[in-house]
């Protein structure tokens, strides 16, 4: 039967109908209005009516016009060149005599008479390339000359004539009046001055030393010419060649001096040097730039010192040729007290600094060896005291020669630094130069003189006080502070030649530095180093004993509670942080030497656990705590190792029992943290251990033990509702039960029939089809019912 509604309910239905046509409709209206809009736009534009296209930009030149014109004017005037030498050297021998000079002097004298009324044109880079190819003429033109009338002359010779020559003729040129606009005479002429005296010196044989006055002169008046004309390709070009000569010369001179045998030599090549210095010094003299100046002054003053220094070295007896030139150097410093301007005084000044900066470094080694040369006795500890300090020292790397001369080169630039740098700025700068440097000498002192050992300890070791008391009073604490660590250090080793020296060496450097440790400002740096000594005393005394590594970690440990105390007495102190650090490093190193005796081994972590256990005690220490209860558990199984114990139990019981502990503690103070986090490691300590272990035991016992924990543990945790003894007691209860009815399953599988396992897979495919179906049921049902509402 047709169901037929009330009328009230029949008009709410009509009424919902047209609302949704009218929405259909103004839908289907929105998008054609919005399709006439596409149609619109996509139809063809009448030509008349299009936009007028944009011109097309025209293309860019790559080059301007000027460069055009310069190039093939440089083009031109190259390949006039070559032709003018093609003819030269190969069209030379058609002509004859008048030919060849009326054909040269015609085309030289046109190509430098051309320029002049190119220029009255303002043709002024015609009239340059002209120019050039005239100069390049007058070139061949001494060549030819030279193949003529000259064929057997001296070929450097006749260079040094012919370039004079031209360099005067290029100078005569470039300063006529009407050449005032030409700018390449005068810098070609430059160019051939660079020539004559070069040559003439190789002409003259004059050797090394008349080339070397030879390249210096010519740089001198390169020079002047750089510092006096106002043509700034003159000035460059003359700058260029007064570097490059000079240098050339110099270097000369230095070889020379170097390589001098006797007094003449020298002096010849100080005089050399002189000259460039003087060269280099005027020049800075009148140079505008401070910066250009002052490097130009530095070469000076090197120079001099080169010039001075090498007249010292033959005069000098053999080994003296580092005070020599330091002594120039110094010498330098005069220029602090002349009418100097203050860029050739400032670089006069660093002249010095530079020669005194060499002195020290070929001191260095000297010092290298004095200080580091007693770590070799690590190697050779208690084989006797040597002979002197010297022997001390060098017991693994080679003596320098001339110790006492080299020495004297710091002791010098320390007196220096401290006299003569007087400028607030530099002055604590310059101290703390002079105090390393005197450091160095008095510790290197001893092996130069050859004392005596122990007066090598002895003095060592007064510097060492020295320094700390200086520290102490604030004067330069933290240079003295470094100076008083590494003389000590240095001390240390230089003491193991003997075993009474080391004993002694190392209680006085505990003592030392126990008692600066006393000035708060010094307690981080000098505190750490007394735990450091005493251990090492600790170390030395266990060996002087004659006691086993074992035995002498027992003295170790005791510096490691000392270093607890002390740490917990300095409280707030910069000093606690080093002082903890240095003290868990000594409490390592007793470990390790009772590594060999796990008996010996298992008591030094317990007592290294209650050290920690102490340390943990302060608030801010807390942690300290977990590494107590950590060294706690290796004690115990070290020692349980040593009773050769392998009962799985034995080891992971003690930490079950204080980790259950710590959990119930922490859920009566927090009852909302996680049984896992309280319980979960305590109880898996102990149980998933022992599992493995029975699951290879062929014994009831610590099956039946292990299942009647578990069994508890899951009680417990039902009792309770905590997750973590449920689900571990149960998982270890399930397979621990699995492990012991495993051999009765084996059997009674294969006491059944061998249809029972497919009866069985045909029974599960069953269950699992019926639930199947049912579910399908229950769906149907459920769509049957919607759409009956509907």
């Amino acid at each position: 039967m047709t169901h037929v509604p009330p009328p009230a309910e029949e008009l709410q239905l009509l009424d919902a109908e047209l609302w949704q046509l009218d929405a259909r409709r103004a839908q289907l209206l929105h998008r054609r209005a919005w399709l006439v809009a596409a149609l619109q736009a996509a139809r063809p534009v009448p030509p008349a009516q299009q936009a007028p296209q944009a011109p097309v930009e025209a293309s860019r030149p790559e080059t301007t016009a000027p460069g055009v014109q310069n190039l093939l004017l440089l083009l031109g005037g190259v390949l006039l060149t070559v032709a003018a030498m093609v003819f030269t050297l190969v069209s030379w021998g058609h002509l004859g005599i008048t030919g060849r000079a009326l054909v040269l002097g015609a085309v030289t004298v046109a190509a430098l008479g051309a320029p002049f009324p190119l220029l009255q044109r303002g043709l002024r880079s015609t009239a340059e390339s002209v120019a050039g190819l005239g100069l390049a003429l007058t070139v061949l033109d001494a060549y030819a000359l030279q193949q003529v009338a000259f064929m057997g002359t001296d070929g450097a010779g006749y260079t040094a004539v012919a370039s004079a020559l031209l360099a005067a003729l290029w100078t005569a040129y470039g300063l006529l009046p009407r050449a005032a606009g030409l700018r390449l005479p005068l810098p070609a002429a430059l160019a051939a001055a660079q020539l004559p005296l070069f040559f003439w010196a190789i002409s003259a044989t004059v050797g090394s030393s008349g080339i070397a006055a030879a390249l210096l002169v010519t740089a001198g008046f390169d020079t002047g010419v750089a510092l006096r004309v106002t043509a700034r390709s003159v000035r460059v070009l003359a700058a260029v060649g007064a570097y490059g000569s000079g240098a050339l010369g110099a270097l000369t001179a230095g070889w020379l001096s170097w390589d001098a045998a006797g007094p003449g030599a020298a002096a010849r090549a100080a005089a050399l040097l002189t000259l460039a210095a003087v060269i280099a010094l005027g020049a800075a003299w009148r140079l505008p730039k401070p910066a250009l100046a002052t490097g130009n002054a530095v070469t000076g003053g090197l120079l001099l010192v080169a010039a001075g220094g090498g007249v010292l070295r033959v005069t000098l007896p053999e080994g003296w040729t580092v005070p020599g030139y330091l002594a120039c150097g110094i010498a330098l410093l005069a220029a602090l007290r002349m009418r100097l301007p203050e860029p050739v005084r400032r670089g006069l000044v660093q002249a010095s600094g530079a020669v005194q900066a060499v002195v020290v470094a070929c001191a260095l080694p000297l010092v290298v060896v004095a200080l580091l040369g007693p770590l070799g006795w690590a190697e050779r500890w208690w084989t006797g005291a040597p002979s002197d300090a010297r022997a001390a020292a060098a017991v693994h790397m080679p003596w320098p020669p001339y110790p006492g001369q080299l020495l004297l080169g710091p002791v010098v630039v320390a007196a220096v630094l401290a006299l003569l740098v007087r400028g607030e700025a530099r002055r604590p700068q310059a101290l703390t130069g002079a105090t390393l440097l005197a450091w160095a000498t008095v510790m290197t002192l001893p092996a130069v003189l050859q004392l005596p050992y122990s007066a090598a300890l002895l003095l060592q070791g007064a510097v060492t006080a020295a320094a700390l008391a200086a520290a102490a009073f604030r004067l330069l604490p933290v240079t003295a502070t470094t100076l008083a660590l590494g003389s000590s250090v240095s001390l240390a080793f230089l003491s193991l030649a003997s075993q009474t020296a080391t004993l002694t060496v190392l209680s006085v450097l505990m003592a030392l530095f126990a008692a600066a440790s006393l000035r708060p400002h010094l307690a981080p740096f000098t505190a750490p180093a007394a735990v450091v000594y005493a251990t090492a005393l600790a170390c030395t005394t266990g060996l002087a004993a004659d006691w086993r590594p074992q035995h002498t970690a027992l003295l170790v440990l005791v510096v490691t509670l000392a270093a607890a105390l002390l740490a917990a007495r300095l409280g707030e102190s910069h000093a606690r942080v080093p002082v903890e650090v240095t003290g868990a490093a000594t409490g390592l190193l007793a470990v390790g030497l009772a590594i060999t005796a796990p008996p010996m081994l298992a008591l030094v972590l317990a007592l290294c656990a209650v050290i920690a256990a102490g340390t943990a005690v302060r608030s801010d220490r807390r942690p300290a705590g977990y590494v107590a209860a950590a060294l706690f558990l290796l004690a115990s199984w070290v020692r349980l190792a040593a009773w050769d114990v392998g009962t799985v139990e034995a080891y992971t019981l003690p930490v079950t029992v204080p980790a259950l502990c710590v959990g119930v503690w922490r859920r009566s103070r927090d009852p909302q943290a996680s049984s896992w986090t309280a319980y979960g490691a305590g109880l898996a300590a102990t149980l998933l251990p022992s599992l493995a272990a029975a699951w290879d035991d062929p014994h009831w016992t610590r099956p039946l033990l292990l299942g009647t924990a578990a069994l508890l543990t899951t009680l417990l945790g039902a009792r309770h509702r905590l997750q973590a003894p449920l689900v571990l007691g149960g998982s270890v209860l399930v397979l621990d039960a699995l492990h012991e009815l495993a051999p009765y399953l084996v059997q009674m599988t294969g006491a059944l029939p061998r249809w029972v396992p497919f009866a069985l897979a045909g029974l599960l495919l069953l269950a699992l089809g019926a639930t199947y179906e049912r579910r399908l049921r229950d769906v149907r049902r459920v769509r049957d019912i919607l759409t009956t509402m509907h």
